[in-house]
């Protein structure tokens, strides 16, 4: 459902300053993966690999079937970090994903991230990361961010 601004949010929306974040919080959103946003991911990133857009290609692969780009569900993990864990004003600082399972048109992927690790002195905070489908995880990873502070609003 398209809130105020008309974008679509299904979970918290805010920022979680430093000062304010404990260890195994967390925070999530879940998306169904349309055949639109398949196509539309393919046009942003450039990459029109026919195991993402056609169908009898994709269906002689190991697949069996077309399957969502592997970053669309990491975009899922930006989302959660730009808009809630910290959420706005988190700065990126890394990431390494291992890629579990494929995503494919039609799945509800739900993506978490969770505090592991803080350091206050220099603002940065390590964040477990997955993404799952029907429970199953299809995408693990971690973050580092650099958090808000209260200090620099």
């Amino acid at each position: 459902m398209p809130g105020a601004n008309g974008r679509h949010h299904n979970a918290q929306v805010g920022t979680i300053c430093i000062e304010d974040l404990e260890i195994g919080m967390s925070r999530s959103l879940a998306k169904t993966v349309s055949d639109d946003d398949i196509a539309a991911f393919a046009e942003l990133s450039m990459d029109f690999n026919p195991i993402h857009l056609d169908e009898e290609y994709a269906r002689e692969t190991i697949f069996g079937g077309r399957i969502a780009h592997g970053i669309f569900s990491a975009a899922l993990i930006s989302a959660v970090i730009g808009e809630q864990l910290p959420g706005h004003g988190s700065v990126y600082l890394g990431q390494t994903l291992k890629f579990l399972a494929p995503v494919r048109p039609g799945d509800r992927v739900e993506a978490e991230v969770a505090v592991n690790e803080i350091n206050y002195v220099k603002r940065r905070v390590t964040l477990d990361c997955a993404c799952r489908v029907g429970g199953k995880p299809v995408l693990v990873g971690e973050a580092l961010v650099l958090a808000p502070s209260r200090k620099f609003d």
